[in-house]
């Protein structure tokens, strides 16, 4: 996966009902609880595609949630203690 293909991997993702999200500057999820039970096993199946399709992502962390971040799709991490 190239940075130019950061905003198609999210579209895609998002598209399948997934929640994905920035949590902090540094770090994102694909978060599935939104979705019904019996629908995640379809849904499981799509993001392995998107998986196999992006190929290796994690040098791109930080620029995943950049982006998130600027598409407004991002949750606050609570502050340390």
């Amino acid at each position: 996966m190239t940075e130019n293909d950061i905003p198609a991997f999210v579209q895609e993702v998002a598209a399948t009902g997934c929640n994905i999200c920035a949590v902090g500057p540094n770090h994102y999820v694909v978060g599935d609880v939104d979705v019904p039970r019996d629908k995640r096993r379809g849904l499981y199946k799509k993001l392995q595609e998107i998986d196999a399709r992006y190929g290796i992502r994690d040098h791109l962390r930080n620029e995943i949630a950049s982006h998130l971040n600027s598409i407004g799709r991002y949750i606050d991490r609570p502050p340390r203690s």
